[in-house]
């Protein structure tokens, strides 16, 4: 296994728990099962000495390297790494040009690494282009950003995109288990009890490699790792919170009373607990979302706007930089006027449909533009509104069944107070008042 960056001293120096755990074949891998079936791209790699190129992208410590370090392992191709965080052209064709000679010489083939592929500007991705079109090495490009934003099209549409998901609660607990006891690990040398086990999961947020660091770190102050052994050892106070529990759903619920309240600190304090406590933050993005619609609605239209913007945030960029976009969104749905007329409006709509007030659509209103449509009538009588001054025009829109139901009642808060007086005069407009 060569790097770019290797030295003898660093050659000297103990792995960390973290790399000597790293799995060497496919089957160590744990998580990631969507990737590591049969026939996908990956066993295909290993199974076949046809080079290929590959860009792994997913949130940090979900085994981008990992993956990387089996397909060379596996198939016996020599490693090459380069971090795109100091590399340059140079670099990058120094790597190339050694894959070259290496496979020129001896067929040996070489699987060139560029972890933070992203960061590489269009002239460095440019000089990798040769070496993947020509496939002079299995490139493999890792990410944690969206690649279709941070990689120039020829390079992306020569490559497959492999999407990496974050390690499961379960996923988790099982590297460390194995760290725990495996000889290139602990080797048994320490313990962990449960409540310490379910601590470091939690610390993780479904990042293997910040499990391995925490576990690490903890097993160089005692062989008897606690609780309270790994909160002096990183740090961290263990927040006392089941995600499957009691806990969980009081929390939740804590925080979005805490927002309909109005009360932004209060909601922030529940925040940072679900987030400290290793919560998912996509979950957390979703209650936000619903939130935006269920409790504010048209009283400030640009909160759910702001919801939905945190929750792609997140999804882009994960943890920990995620929690100031989640932040941003919960500041502002606790402090937005708030409406719920519009999950009303909707409840009331489905309460009817579900009663079977539902009735034909009117015939005017029905789609003519199928052949056939005109004999049978529909769309006669159609008024089209954009003909009309205001683009009103009054005509039955509702089934006869529910003609003259009122759904959405807007309040007087915020924003949706115009809103409130327009509909008013629209609604009175349409039904001849």
């Amino acid at each position: 296994m060569d790097s770019l960056f290797d030295s003898a001293a660093e050659e000297a120096t103990p792995q960390p728990l973290a790399v000597r755990m790293r799995p060497r074949t496919l089957d160590e891998v744990i998580g990631q099962r969507h990737l590591l079936g049969s026939g996908t791209p990956l066993r295909r790699l290993v199974e076949s000495e046809a080079p290929m190129s590959l860009f792994l992208w997913g949130p940090p410590g979900t085994g981008k390297t990992t993956l990387a370090y089996v397909v060379s392992n596996v198939t016996e191709r020599r490693f090459i790494e380069v971090s795109a965080v100091s590399a340059g052209v140079k670099d990058v064709r120094a790597a190339i040009d050694n894959a070259r000679r290496e496979l020129g010489m001896t067929g040996r083939q070489t699987v060139l690494f560029v972890d933070e592929v992203h960061r590489f500007n269009k002239a460095q991705q440019d000089a990798l282009l040769p070496a993947v079109e020509n496939r002079w090495v299995t490139f493999i490009g890792a990410t944690t950003e969206n690649p279709f934003f941070s990689v120039i099209s020829p390079l992306l549409s020569r490559s497959l995109l492999l999407t990496l998901e974050s390690l499961s609660d379960d996923d988790v607990r099982a590297v460390l288990e194995r760290a725990v006891s495996d000889p290139r690990g602990l080797g048994g040398r320490a313990t962990l009890s449960p409540e310490a086990l379910d601590h470091l999961v939690r610390l993780a947020g479904g990042d293997a490699r910040r499990s391995l660091t925490y576990l690490e770190a903890a097993a160089l102050l005692a062989d008897d790792i606690t609780v309270e052994v790994v909160e002096k050892a990183v740090d961290k106070a263990a927040v006392r919170y089941d995600r499957q529990g009691d806990q969980h759903y009081d929390v939740i619920s804590a925080f979005i009373k805490s927002m309909r309240g109005s009360d932004a600190d209060a909601a922030l304090h529940y925040l940072a607990r679900m987030i400290e406590a290793g919560e998912d933050p996509r979950f957390i993005a979703r209650r936000v979302v619903i939130f935006a619609s269920e409790d504010v609605g048209l009283a400030d239209p640009t909160c759910l706007q702001t919801a939905v913007a945190a929750a792609q945030a997140v999804q882009l960029i994960g943890l920990p930089e995620g929690q100031i976009n989640l932040a941003h969104a919960v500041i502002h749905c606790a402090m937005a006027p708030k409406s719920n007329a519009v999950v009303k409006a909707i409840g009331a709509a489905v309460g009817d449909v579900r009663k079977g007030l539902i009735g034909q659509v009117p015939g005017h209103l029905r789609d003519a533009h199928y052949p056939g449509a005109a004999k049978l009538g529909h769309g006669d009588g159609y008024k089209y509104p954009h003909d009309f001054d205001h683009g009103l025009v009054r005509q039955d829109y509702a089934p006869e069944q529910v003609r003259g139901r009122r759904y959405y009642e807007p309040t007087r808060h915020g924003a949706e107070a115009p809103v409130a007086e327009r509909w008013a005069k629209i609604r009175d407009f349409l039904r001849g008042s």
